[in-house]
């Protein structure tokens, strides 16, 4: 699930992170509301995001409906764990998973299928 990444932060010394690369499948009907949903994320999506340990994400997203999220954080479990706690994420999470394909627990988050890193270049 991700290697760990010596990665500085400014003034503060190396902190170790780990790299999560992610997949899900969004449903070909639903793209483009997607794009348009996620160039409009809550305010308050975004800092329990940032509260919750993750750091540098990205979603990215192919028309045939194939979604590749990455992100790096210190611990995916405890980042994962912390945003299931909030209220704002229940929510949005209630609100994206009609945009899904094959969802077995019914939310995004807790069907993301992380990829094994076999290779990275600083």
């Amino acid at each position: 699930m991700g290697d760990r990444a010596a990665l500085h932060a400014p003034g503060k010394g190396p902190a170790l992170m780990q790299r999560v690369c992610f997949v899900l499948r969004v449903k070909p009907d639903r793209l483009e509301e997607y794009r348009e949903r996620h160039r409009n994320v809550w305010p308050e999506m975004q800092q329990a995001l940032r509260e919750t340990g993750w750091h540098n994400y990205s979603l990215f997203l192919s028309d045939d409906g194939l979604l590749v999220g990455y992100l790096e954080t210190e611990d995916f479990e405890a980042a994962k764990a912390g945003m299931a706690q909030r209220e704002v994420n229940r929510r949005w999470q209630a609100e994206m998973a009609p945009f899904f394909e094959n969802l077995e627990s019914g939310a995004a988050d807790t069907d993301m299928r992380p990829l094994d890193e076999v290779f990275h270049l600083d």
